[in-house]
């Protein structure tokens, strides 16, 4: 027999660690839409710095103005210093880091879920749901240590996704559209009253 308030305790700690992977797994997601996103506005800067280098360049051919050979050089040490800055700095690589670390805890949130699901349905004794736990602990542990770092901007854009705009939330309607006719909500409750 299950002991109500072990089942309790567990279930919370559970519902606390589901919260987390959540909000990391989106984290992360928002980590690599914001370096992708800092990727295309450097490359645009380069392509805009290079052409107008360029362009300074090829109008030193047929002019011999003082200024444009001044911004010209200044446009053109620019370039060189945000390419500089972009051999440290790899936002693309970043970006796909931050997808895989969310992409593995993918996994891990889900079988949160189904370990609460399980447990409410009782279907499982808590040394079961205390071994499945430890287990996907362990899991996210691994996941973390290899996962770059996060910004509290991009925790704070997971925030808002999660809670104002209701990502990974839906209605029985919307999931109604994703299923066979038998398997949904409106069908069930008229077959069941």
């Amino acid at each position: 027999m299950i002991d109500q308030s072990d089942k309790k305790i567990l279930e919370a700690q559970l519902r606390e660690c589901f919260g987390r992977v959540i909000y990391t797994h989106k984290t992360h997601s928002k980590m690599a839409d914001r370096c992708a996103a800092t990727l295309t506005r450097v490359k645009i800067t380069q392509i805009v710095l290079s052409a107008l280098t360029a362009s300074g360049t090829v109008g030193l051919v047929f002019t011999n103005a003082f200024t444009l050979k001044i911004a010209t050089a200044l446009i053109s040490l620019l370039t060189v210093a945000i390419s500089s800055y972009m051999k440290g700095f790899d936002p693309g690589a970043t970006a796909q880091k931050h997808r895989d670390a969310a992409a593995d805890m993918w996994p891990i949130r889900e079988s949160y879920l189904s370990l609460l699901s399980d447990l409410a349905a009782g279907d499982t004794d808590l040394a079961q749901v205390r071994e499945r736990r430890d287990d996907l602990q362990e899991k996210l542990a691994a996941i973390y240590r290899g996962a770059p770092h996060t910004t509290g901007a991009a925790y704070v854009e997971a925030q808002e996704a999660l809670q104002k705009n209701e990502e990974y939330t839906f209605s029985d309607e919307e999931i109604d559209k994703f299923l066979p006719a038998d398997l949904r909500r409106a069908n069930m409750s008229k077959s069941n009253p």
